[in-house]
């Protein structure tokens, strides 16, 4: 004999199996949070700890003070942080409107193998950075570069140990970043808008100004912020492509930390690193609600 189970009888059996679901879900949690407080966490606190402690060098006794935050923006290191800051800048500017522009070709494109080829080479060379690429860049368009030899760009004028040439080699990996970045943006653009746009008389270039951009303007402000944030926290690239011919603070960190300028000058690197992280604290405090408002877009 069979017995129809009716609906009234299942309800009762799966509600306690997805209390324990949603029960289990913050238990699911805990090993991330784990592996945030202990990689981050603790450096973080000895960072900040280190960053307000001067140690005196003849009794080695430690007292809290902010002059190492005050030496961090004085002299030297401003100039260095500002430096970052302008190479950064001005690098994630020119890779948002080259990214923008290659992105927008590959996704007009009508060969789809062009595209998968676009955005694979730029997920790899996205991440192709440090010692090679300086090593590459050295290679070809150093003093005695490749191309410089050929070209005769050393009688013209050109220098790649020097703040423009640092542009060139960060726009390598800066502008593949872009275009993953923008590339699901420029998926989101409708044809119908495109469409309605020329409807009703819009020119191709009132479309984009009226239309695109700012449909796109959360999309590239935020990939600006996240360009931004990549050239601002590069280090290897830097140190061994230009040493101190270019004046950054990730290069004046390297320095106070191994003793090159003065002997006690630890704590002015966690200074430094600090400020540091408070200016990718105000990167990610513009780029999150960018992110958040581009998504509702392409989600719509």
């Amino acid at each position: 004999m069979t017995v129809a189970l009716t609906e009234a009888d299942t309800v009762p059996a799966a509600a306690p199996r997805q209390r324990r679901r949603r029960a289990a879900g913050p238990l699911a949690v805990l090993p991330l949070l784990a592996f945030v407080a202990v990689a981050f966490g603790i450096p973080a606190l000895a960072m900040l700890n280190g960053a307000f402690t001067v140690k005196d060098q003849a009794t080695g006794a430690a007292s809290y003070t902010t002059a190492n935050l005050t030496a961090s923006l004085q002299g030297a290191y401003l100039t260095a942080l500002a430096g970052s800051v302008k190479l950064s800048a001005v690098s994630a500017a020119l890779a948002t409107v080259l990214g923008l522009l290659l992105a927008q070709a590959v996704v007009t494109s009508r060969f789809r193998a062009l595209r998968e080829a676009v955005l694979t080479a730029s997920g790899v060379l996205a991440n192709f950075g440090g010692v090679p690429l300086a090593f590459a860049f050295v290679a070809t368009l150093g003093n005695a570069g490749v191309l410089t030899r050929h070209l005769g760009l050393s009688d013209k004028g050109w220098n790649l140990y020097s703040f423009w040439g640092l542009v060139i080699v960060y726009l390598y990996f800066l502008i593949p970043l872009m275009v993953l970045t923008i590339t699901p943006a420029l998926d989101g653009l409708r044809s119908q808008w495109r469409e309605a746009a020329q409807n009703n008389g819009a020119t191709g270039v009132q479309y984009w100004r009226h239309v695109a951009l700012p449909v796109l303007a959360p999309s590239l402000l935020g990939g600006l912020v996240l360009l931004f944030g990549s050239a601002f926290a590069a280090y290897a690239t830097a140190a061994a492509m230009v040493g101190s011919a270019v004046p950054l603070v990730t290069l004046q960190i390297a320095d106070a930390i191994s003793g090159n300028v003065l002997v006690g000058q630890e704590n002015v690197a966690l200074a430094l690193s600090l400020d540091m992280v408070l200016v990718a604290g105000l990167v990610m405090a513009v780029y999150l609600p960018l992110q958040r408002r581009s998504a509702r877009w392409l989600e719509a």
